[in-house]
Formats: structure tokens, C-alpha cells, sequence
């Protein structure tokens, strides 16, 4: 068997625009929320990444009707006839435990199959099955997968997520929109993604009130129809393109986002010495405005600094000077990556304490906090670099750009599910990448 692999020449010069794709954390869950209505939807600006093509797949499996993977996709529920997805790509993202409520709601049962996804911590769906327990749904679990079933329609429930976990107010409003009743969703996340799902659900005919202090109201409808949804631009993959100009000391144009969804990146980008210019209402150029220099960041739900952001900005911060501390609370394990980047030349140390404000990982054992020394010179490596998760992925793309030499990345497909063509992107910047084979060995 034959693996792709993609070498990265480093020390070139950085310069280039890019148009940045749909954003992967809505796309896919769009797509999830057109099977809750009962005529067709229309969604633009799909990213082509490879989660889209998984998901695509999983609704095909179960019975909607979905167009080829282009830009405009529509997607048509009336052909689900089975509680149960069976399709075998499933299990490689984290899209099915999404599609419970359609399936309860629909045929009053679910059956779901194990979970996979990126290697980053702890991610099981506890809070997303409890949900569904609260709203009247019988759930257990068994060696095939995740099962629920109902007696007639879902009651309207008050939910207190223990932590606002996108993922599990994703579930909770799919639950709640087509339930009787009132529903209430309580620290609830609120990154832009989500209110761009309640927005859609509300083109849908969903009753959502987004009040103060995390808290979504819902009034629960007989039913939805179809709408168009165009998806917005990724602000996770921008702030990787960001970090990748500053660290380079180049300049990147990113067309296609809006600045307001970039939250707190673009002031901790500010504090380490980068610069950027709004050109237009979705147009940001980055560069390196002046010399980097350390700082201390958390990453948190929305509207701090998001968990997706911190590799790439770490990858960054060894090009700053002094010791930067970041303090990882979103997820207990993601800070794997760093074993890499220190086979090219990267001071950073892991640490269990909280070297910030305490967090739910306190006293637990998990290295959840990194100090990066920087200025360091990264230098390309001999060995092949496994990426392990799509965001560590695009932070060696960052290190192999700056490094000196040639570094080269295997499983790029992981990559490419969420950020599309690697290599021509990062040729259209400056940045040399040649794809070629690599023979895997046999078991």
C-alpha cells in the first residue's frame, strides 16, 4: 500500500492571497440540520474538505438525498426510512452522535455507532446523551454503539450543560426545535458557528431566543421546511494563515472572512508583534508588524482564545523572544504535537499545573500547559512527520515553512479534511510543497 505524503521546503519567502474556505465546523453541521426538515435545503460555499465528504456519505447511508460535492450543495430528508446508520465511514468523525435527534424525532428511536475523530483528549458524548435523557429519550449504550428511543415526541426540557460544549448545544437545539414545548439550553456555547446554526434553524421556522448569559430559549414547532444557508468563512483556518505570515516574517491576504468571528485572536496577535489591515468588509492582510516578543494566552470557549487556534500560534511563538506560556482548558491532552516540534528545534516544556487561572483540569495529571523559548532557529528534520490531528497538522506546516530545509508530512489526508488542496494553497504563497508516494510497510 501506497501513503501521500507532502515535503515542505522551509526559509522561502511568504507572500501570497488565499480565499479561505466555508468553515468546517459549520458546514458539516449544516448539513446535519437540513435532515430535520421536510423539504430540500441549498447550502453554499461548502469548503472542499474531506469532512464534508464523510458527512456527505453518512446522510447518503441514511437515506438523504444529497448533490455531488461542489461549492452549492442540496440535500433532500425525504428518503430516510431507517433509526439506524450503518455506513462504515462514520466512525472516522464525530458528525453521527449529531443526527440522534433527527432519528428520534423522525422514528421516535436511534442507533449510532462508536465515535472517532482527532486524538486530542477526552471527547465522549456524555453531555450529548444526557440531553437527550432530559428530554424524555431512553439511551443506552452497547459493543455496537449508542441506542435512544421515545414514546411519541419529544418533551421541551430545561438543559445545564456542565461545560458549554458546541458539540452538545449543537444536540441540545436539534432536540429542542422539534420538541413540544418550551425548551431552555443553559451555559450554552456561543461560538459564531452556533449562532449561524440558530440562524439557519430559524430560516427552518425553529423559535430561538439567544439570551444573556449563555442561555437559549427555544419554543418547540411541529415542524420545519427547507432553506439556503451559505457558510461562512473559517476563522480557525485563518488564524492558522495568520500565524504562518507572522511566524515567517511574510505577508498573507485571506479573503472570504469576517473579522468580528475572530474574536480575541486578533489582540493576542496584536501583543505578540503582528500586524493586520482590514481591506473591505472579508478581506484581512497579515503580516509581521515588529519583533516578536513572548506573552501568555488561555485558550476558552467563545469569545476567548479557541483551542483550534493554539498550535498554529504556538509554532509562532518560537520565533518570539522570551519564554511564552500557554494554558490549554478546552481539552486535557493537546499538547502531543510539541514532541514534533522540538524534533526540529523547539524549546518547550509541559507542565501539569495550571499556569493561569484555575481550570477544570487542576490537580488531574494532564500536561495542559506549555512554556515555549523562543528565539529559536527551526531546522528541518530527517524523519517523517505523522500528523495526528488536523490542527497539529497545519501547525507542522507552519514549522516546516519556517524551518531550514526540507521537511516532509505523511498522512496529509488528515489535513485536507479540513483545509482542502494543501499543497496548492501553500503554493500560492510562496511556500515550495511537493506530493509525492511513500511505500507503507506491511503488518
Amino acid at each position: 500500500m501506497t501513503e501521500r505524503t507532502l515535503t515542505i521546503t522551509g526559509g522561502q519567502p511568504i507572500k501570497g492571497e488565499l480565499t479561505c474556505l466555508g468553515a468546517k465546523n459549520f458546514a458539516t453541521k449544516a448539513m446535519v440540520a437540513t435532515t430535520l426538515g421536510t423539504s430540500p435545503s441549498t447550502l453554499t460555499n461548502v469548503p472542499p474538505i474531506g469532512d464534508v465528504d464523510i458527512t456527505r456519505a453518512l446522510l447518503v447511508g441514511a437515506g438523504v438525498d444529497c448533490s455531488p460535492h461542489t461549492d452549492t450543495m442540496t440535500f433532500d430528508p425525504a428518503g430516510m426510512t431507517s433509526s439506524t446508520l450503518t455506513m462504515p465511514d462514520s466512525r472516522n468523525n464525530r458528525i453521527p452522535i449529531l443526527l440522534l435527534p433527527t432519528l428520534l424525532h423522525k422514528f421516535g428511536e436511534a442507533h449510532i455507532p462508536v465515535l472517532g475523530g482527532c486524538k486530542i483528549g477526552n471527547r465522549n458524548v456524555d453531555y450529548h446523551l444526557e440531553a437527550a435523557r432530559k428530554f424524555g429519550a431512553t439511551v443506552w449504550q452497547d459493543e455496537t454503539g449508542y441506542h435512544a428511543k421515545s414514546d411519541g415526541r419529544l418533551e421541551g426540557a430545561h438543559v445545564k450543560l456542565p461545560y458549554p460544549s458546541v458539540g452538545a448545544t449543537e444536540t441540545a437545539l436539534f432536540l429542542s426545535v422539534l420538541a413540544e414545548g418550551t425548551s431552555v439550553i443553559s451555559n450554552a456555547a456561543i461560538e459564531p458557528e452556533i449562532v449561524e446554526l440558530v440562524t439557519m434553524l430559524r430560516a427552518m421556522g425553529a423559535i430561538i431566543f439567544m439570551e444573556e448569559g449563555r442561555e437559549i430559549r427555544v419554543e418547540g414547532v411541529e415542524k420545519l421546511t427547507g432553506t439556503q444557508m451559505p457558510i461562512l468563512g473559517d476563522r480557525i483556518e485563518v488564524g492558522s494563515w495568520a500565524a504562518l505570515a507572522c511566524a515567517a516574517d511574510g505577508e498573507i491576504t485571506v479573503h472570504g472572512i469576517r473579522a468580528n468571528t475572530m474574536s480575541n485572536f486578533l489582540s493576542y496577535f496584536r501583543k505578540v508583534g503582528g500586524g493586520f489591515d482590514l481591506i473591505g468588509q472579508d478581506t484581512i492582510k497579515f503580516y509581521r508588524e515588529r519583533p516578536l516578543t513572548s506573552i501568555t494566552l488561555e485558550t476558552d470557549v467563545f469569545p476567548g482564545f479557541s483551542t483550534d487556534w493554539q498550535q498554529p500560534f504556538a509554532v509562532m511563538l518560537t520565533q518570539a523572544e522570551g519564554i511564552s506560556v500557554i494554558h490549554e482548558t478546552v481539552y486535557e491532552s493537546r499538547f502531543g504535537y510539541t514532541e514534533a516540534l522540538k524534533g526540529l528545534g523547539a524549546d518547550v516544556q509541559l507542565t501539569t499545573h495550571c499556569l493561569g487561572k484555575p481550570c477544570r483540569f487542576e490537580n488531574h495529571d494532564y500536561p495542559h500547559s506549555a512554556l515555549i523559548k523562543g528565539k529559536v532557529n527551526l531546522k528541518a528534520t530527517e524523519d517523517l512527520l505523522e500528523i495526528p490531528d488536523l490542527r497539529a497538522g497545519l501547525a507542522y506546516v507552519i514549522a516546516a515553512a519556517v524551518a531550514e530545509g526540507d521537511t516532509t508530512l505523511t498522512n496529509i489526508d488528515m489535513l485536507e479534511r479540513g483545509y482542502g488542496p494543501v499543497k496548492e494553497r501553500l503554493e500560492a504563497i510562496g511556500v515550495k510543497a511537493v506530493e509525492s508516494t511513500l511505500m507503507q510497510k506491511s503488518a
